[in-house]
């Protein structure tokens, strides 16, 4: 058998959740009002971020590109997703395929870079707050937020030229709802120790190493705000670094039990609903997150809305 007919462009089936149809409805619903949340929640940071000249600030210049990122690493995957969950067909073409994988490898690994940088902005602000911007000029924000695109870009290249070469040997069905990693390895029929090394060197220079410089920063952080004596600035500090903390958990924590385990000792379902989870979840909760918690994008919401009546009346 020519191993090499397995990799011919054609069309793959996304399994999904097609052996819970009694889920699919429910999960579809779900899905959209996520969806929809995340459109909006994401889009507002971005337009408040550039709109409000109080928020030009490193903080939400970086918190504006997250939001992007969602919104981009969001909308490579659900609209596909509802379009198999309410249709007949569950399949996607070849190339949609290679280009939902791309995205999601590109955008995953930028979002790990991206929130190591906000983790250096907040150590910078916290306990350098006299050299703040001398410290977090814009030509270095810019810079930074770069190197973390570029970095992503970088890491899906090699994973997708590496995955994509593999044979199938006929294979079509992708047990997942959208094209991932985990889920195209296992369509091959031949095992690759290098794409095992690989993916896990990526995995900690994308993963590990900067949760390390995430954690080394909040510990700085903790240091410095045990001796704040103001009450407000305390509070202040815990709102900005809180939401931050809260969203590297949520992202990290289910990246790395997906990515750094053995492949064979997660099962299917279970990766699944890790999936869906830092798939569509976290976008949705990021812009939840930051504004529920941060009294400034409120505020910033506010005096927009405000202004916008106020030129209606006039």
């Amino acid at each position: 058998m020519n191993k090499n007919n397995g990799s011919s462009m054609t069309n793959f089936i996304l399994l999904g959740f097609s052996d819970r149809p009694q889920l699919e409805h429910i999960i579809s619903g779900v899905v959209f009002i996520f969806y929809i949340v995340t459109l909006v929640g994401n889009t507002t940071i971005i337009l408040v971020s550039n709109l409000d000249s109080q928020l030009h600030t490193p903080m939400y210049f970086f918190l504006s590109n997250l939001s992007f990122l969602d919104l981009c690493y969001a909308t490579s995957i659900i609209p596909q997703m509802l379009v198999n969950l309410w249709g007949p067909t569950k399949s996607i073409t070849y190339g949609g395929c290679v280009l939902q994988f791309f995205f999601a490898l590109d955008l995953g690994a930028t979002e790990c870079l991206l929130l190591a940088v906000m983790a250096y902005d907040r150590y910078a602000a916290v306990c350098q707050p006299l050299h703040y911007t001398v410290i977090m000029h814009p030509q270095l924000c810019q810079k930074m937020v770069l190197v973390a695109w570029l970095g992503g870009l970088g890491s899906a290249l090699i994973l997708c030229s590496l995955t994509l070469k593999l044979p199938r040997c006929g294979h079509r069905e992708v047990d997942n709802f959208f094209c991932e990693m985990p889920a195209l390895l296992k369509m091959a029929c031949v095992y690759s120790k290098v794409i095992e090394v690989v993916v896990y060197a990526l995995g900690v220079i994308f993963l590990l190493v900067p949760l390390l410089l995430i954690l080394i920063s909040y510990a700085v952080i903790t240091q410095a705000v045990m001796r704040i004596k103001s009450t407000a600035r305390w509070s202040r500090v815990l709102n900005t670094c809180g939401s931050h903390l809260t969203v590297v958990t949520l992202f990290y924590g289910t990246l790395i039990y997906m990515y750094m385990k053995p492949q064979n000792s997660t099962s299917q379902d279970e990766g699944k609903f890790f999936t869906l989870f830092y798939t569509i979840v976290t976008p949705t909760l990021n812009p939840l997150i930051y504004t529920l918690r941060n009294k400034d994008v409120k505020s910033s919401v506010k005096r927009i809305l405000c202004i916008e009546k106020w030129s209606a009346k006039s």
